[in-house]
């Protein structure tokens, strides 16, 4: 099937092969009975006790917004834009976390622009694009680099618009499913047949990070139930656009956004914060001290978070000098066996 083929069908294709598989294995299992059981499946809490255990993580904003010096992308670009003139190195990104102390790392494996860091079958708007000159896998590169080294890895995956924006001028999906022209329900579709993607994909997967996935795009039991058709044991984390309701557990993992959550807090969470001033490289990127990223991963474990620590790699996909030099010394000071004051 080609890229530029329903996506409606491409997701029920999607299914069917999981579907198989599925069946497949269970077939194969009931042939041998000596056969070795399946290990037990967690439960949504254990999940959530075993996501808090790693404690600190690293966020790392690199898309297309990266090339146009913004936060936010606005309308389509060329797929050349993206250029990061050379393969990235991504072993670099994976070093840098270690040096921290950190456990896991997430990628924007698709921002608001809508374009996506794999080649996804469900659109040409993508790193393999043919005008684009990377022609790289970087979730796949991403992810070697990170498992390699000892790391979980999480993906991001915005869901709609920002909010504060006309959907025609923040297109957030490719082409084929372009907000302006598709319906809520083609949209959810589509996504979900990208999120199934990822997930077969990319086995290594153990979280998905959602931007703007709230009741008004999805319910949680339904994008739960997907997800957990394809992975059981995978977890997820939604982000509210809404900046009122952030915090507020919707899925697995509630999420904080460069506000700490209070202090009674008792919803397994995440603190997001920004090692530079934005989300995505600018020219003016530098890092905040270390001292005051101790003091921020101190409040958020102390109020049953997990620290995710944003990055954002310059158009080479260089992390900048002063953040590397930041993430040693966190590593160096940081005792990732404290344990913090619980919550009251």
């Amino acid at each position: 099937m080609n890229k530029k083929s329903s996506f409606a069908v491409a997701s029920l294709l999607v299914a069917m092969v999981i579907v198989v598989a599925y069946v497949s294995a269970a077939e194969k299992s009931n042939a041998n009975p000596k056969q070795k059981s399946p290990a037990r499946k967690k439960t949504v809490k254990e999940l959530q006790e075993d996501f808090l255990k790693l404690k600190f993580g690293i966020f790392i904003h690199f898309n297309m917004a990266t090339y146009k010096g913004v936060q936010w992308v606005s309308g389509y670009h060329d797929p050349s834009t993206f250029n990061p003139g050379s393969k990235i190195d991504t072993d670099a990104w994976a070093d840098a976390a270690v040096s921290a102390g950190m456990k896991y790392g997430v990628l924007t494996a698709k921002h608001v622009s809508g374009f996506c860091l794999w080649d996804s079958k469900y659109t040409t708007y993508d790193v393999m694009h043919p005008d684009c000159l990377y022609q790289q896998d970087l979730v796949a590169q991403f992810i070697k680099s990170f498992k390699g080294r000892g790391l979980k890895v999480g993906l991001y995956y915005c869901w709609c618009h920002p909010g504060f924006g006309d959907p025609n001028k923040y297109k957030v999906l490719p082409p084929e499913c372009d907000p302006a022209t598709h319906t809520l329900e083609e949209q959810n579709e589509f996504q979900k047949a990208q999120i199934a993607e990822l997930l077969t994909k990319y086995p290594d997967v153990f979280y998905i990070w959602n931007d703007a996935l709230d009741p008004e795009v999805m319910a949680a039991d339904e994008i739960l139930a997907h997800i957990r058709g394809i992975r059981p044991q995978i977890i997820a984390s939604a982000n509210w656009w809404n900046w009122a309701k952030k915090g507020t557990p919707y899925v697995d993992i509630a999420v904080k956004e460069l506000r700490h959550f209070p202090e009674a807090n008792k919803a397994p969470g995440e603190t997001c914060w920004c090692l530079e001033q934005k989300w995505f490289w600018t020219e003016a990127s530098r890092s905040k001290s270390t001292g005051q990223i101790l003091a921020l991963m101190a409040t958020a474990h102390s109020r049953n978070s997990n620290f995710l620590l944003n990055v954002g790699p310059d158009r080479n996909g260089n992390i900048i000098e002063s953040s590397i030099k930041t993430l040693a010394e966190i590593g160096k000071l940081w005792d990732p066996n404290a344990t913090p004051d619980p919550p009251k």
